[in-house]
This record gives C-alpha cells, structure tokens and sequence, in this order.
C-alpha cells in the first residue's frame, strides 16, 4: 500500500531518540498525549528527569495542551517556558521526579 492508499487514522511509527527532546512537530494533534506521556516515561527509566518539549509558538493551542499534560501527570514535578536559547515561549522545559527505584 502506497502512502496515499494508508488510511488517515493508520499510525504510522515515528522512532524517536529518548534525549530529553520531544519535537511535536511531526505529530498530529490527536496523537500528542499519547506521545507526550510515553516520552515521559521512557525519560524516566533512562534517568532524564529534564525533558524540554517543543511545541512550536503558533496560536498556542499546542503549548496549551501540553502544559494541562504536565499539570496533570504524577511524576512532573515542575515545568515552564524555555529559556530564549531553547525555544522561548515555543519549548516547555518539565522536571521530573524519579521513577520509583521498587522493592529491592
């Protein structure tokens, strides 16, 4: 099947590298919750407790989205907008606690 026959809702895997560097720009909206909890976790688990997500400055829906994402999520212990060197107001820098080291 060719790239125009792949029906419209097929995801497609997209490999990232787990660098504490999510770009967004290559998902669509519907898939960045998803992809914004799983790179967190997967961050964890390496010991990369500084995650910068870039969301890109737009109207900002996008910044928003990801900033109710971190709000919400158990394991982020703060987050803000990334310094002008690192996407200003188009990159949210989140820290992480972490993960739980379990029964030993």
């Amino acid at each position: 099947m060719n790239r125009r026959e792949q029906p419209e809702d097929e995801a497609t895997p997209v490999a990232l590298p787990i660098d504490g560097v999510l770009d967004l720009h290559t998902f669509q909206p519907r898939q960045v919750k998803e992809v914004v909890l799983d790179y967190l976790e997967l961050c964890r688990e390496r010991g990369i407790l500084e995650v910068r997500v870039i969301h890109g400055k737009g109207r900002s829906v996008l910044r928003a989205t990801v900033q109710a994402i971190l709000a919400r999520h158990p394991a982020v212990l703060s987050f803000a907008e990334a310094s002008q060197a690192y996407g200003g107001w188009g990159a949210t820098v989140a820290h992480l606690a972490p993960p739980d080291p379990g029964p030993h």
